[in-house]
């Protein structure tokens, strides 16, 4: 299994940024996927997370500014970044938890990580 995480870039405060994350392999289910982010120096943090069944949750710092949301068809999750702070300047990883068409338990997929910066 392969999450493959795309979307970051430099922005200016204020502006917006789409990520996408999406899993590929032998794949039987695809549970939570979820958003973290690590800014230099710091502690990685989880930012948002979506349900199979599609509730979400988010970090306080977040909220009302980041969506986060899925395509279940493509195994694809997405985070819509808004009225963007340096403060968000991080790497951006996804997760999803997954149970592979060989194993009966489901486990932690982890994705490469794609930087944003938020600067003018």
């Amino acid at each position: 299994v392969q999450l493959q995480a795309s979307g970051g870039g430099l922005v200016q405060p204020g502006g917006s940024l789409r990520l996408s994350c999406a899993a590929s392999g032998s794949i039987f289910s695809v549970y939570a996927m979820l958003w973290y982010r690590q800014a230099p120096g710091k502690q990685r943090e989880l930012v948002a997370g979506i349900t199979s069944d599609g509730s979400t949750n988010y970090a306080d710092s977040v909220k009302g500014r980041f969506s986060i949301s899925r395509d279940n068809a493509k195994n694809a999750v997405y985070l819509q970044m808004n009225s963007l702070k340096p403060a968000d300047t991080a790497v951006y990883y996804c997760k999803a938890v997954i149970r592979t068409l060989t194993a009966i338990d489901k486990f932690d997929y982890w994705g490469q990580g794609t930087q944003v910066t938020v600067s003018s």
